[in-house]
């Protein structure tokens, strides 16, 4: 493999996760205030279809990504509202959103199915995109994969380095100390579940307007918010290592098509499913991380301590806990 080949790979790679790591670093957010979204991969495919229909009917893709945005942020509140307020199953009310979001979007979509409409175009970056190697990888995109980019940045540095990500980290942990200190656990939370339902939303304008632009039945973005949700573990609740999981699975899509090509021999089913199955085992790998038993046998196995300190991770103490306050 050339240079040339390593660096297209990755450039593909780039920008094939950039919806997912929206979507990743969103859930990532809203699950360190103690709140579960399980309605993603409905809320992604009805903010497609809203970035689409709206950006297709305005001619403005800026009013496209902002109704993608609106779209998931609704969502979001709803999930918010029934958990934070009426004391419903966060699990429960999430999952039917998941299945009335995705229904409701291919019902008010069908109309606008396979219509050509405005797509993001690509905006190199002068003089960066021109360095060998890292300029296409990193500098050849869209707006959307730079913003994708900058998204991990900035949720890192707000999760672990301000005062709000640490009342986040706060109330996602315990609630009750949190109020004690004068920190109103629920307005915390409804802030955050809006701010990653916006992210979540935006997964979904990328989709339509970016990465496989259009609408249409099967869209792409279908099982997207399945596998941020296993991001969000996979990457132990921190949005910066749940981005890198996103770049690992797409790196394994990726890799799948190279594959197939490679080895026709082998169908091309078990390349597209491969990343699936590998993701489960990881997330099995980080489970075992967690068992006493399984740390025993590391003591004396640098190689393996090192594997379960990368995989070990805890969720919020508060995840999917009502707290009541007084």
């Amino acid at each position: 493999m050339t240079e040339m080949d390593s660096a297209m790979i990755l450039a593909g790679v780039v920008a094939g996760a950039a919806p997912i790591v929206l979507a990743a670093i969103g859930e990532t957010i809203t699950e360190k205030s103690g709140l579960i979204n399980l309605s993603l991969d409905g809320s992604i495919l009805l903010s497609a279809m809203a970035a689409f229909v709206v950006s297709y009917k305005t001619q403005s893709l800026a009013a496209g990504f902002a109704a993608g945005a609106m779209t998931g942020a609704a969502v979001a509140a709803i999930i918010a509202v029934f958990s934070i307020y009426l004391k419903l199953s966060q699990v429960a009310v999430g999952f039917v959103l998941a299945l009335m979001t995705r229904d409701l979007a291919y019902f008010l979509g069908n109309p606008y199915s396979r219509i050509h409409g405005p797509q993001v175009t690509p905006l190199p970056v002068p003089y960066l995109s021109d360095i060998p190697f890292i300029g296409p990888v990193l500098f050849q995109h869209n707006i959307t994969v730079y913003g994708s980019l900058l998204a991990i940045g900035l949720s890192g540095w707000y999760v672990y380095h301000t005062s709000y990500g640490l009342k986040l980290r706060s109330v996602g942990e315990n609630p009750v100390a949190s109020y004690a200190r004068g920190i109103h656990p629920h307005g915390v939370q409804m802030i955050h579940a809006i701010i990653g339902g916006l992210l979540v939303g935006l997964a979904g304008a990328v989709f339509s307007l970016s990465a496989k632009p259009g609408w249409g039945r099967p869209q792409g973005a279908e099982g997207t918010g399945w596998i941020a949700l296993a991001l969000v573990i996979f990457g132990g609740w921190n949005p910066v290592k749940a981005a890198a999981g996103a770049y690992l699975f797409a790196l394994l899509q990726v890799m799948g098509i190279y594959f197939q090509g490679w080895f026709p021999s082998i169908p091309a089913q078990v390349f597209q499913t491969a990343p699936f199955p590998l993701m489960i085992f990881i997330l099995v790998l980080m489970y075992a991380s967690q068992q006493e038993s399984v740390r025993i046998l590391a003591q004396n196995r640098p190689w393996l301590k090192s594997i379960l300190r990368f995989f070990s991770a805890a969720a919020p103490t508060a995840l999917g806990k009502s707290f009541h306050q007084q």
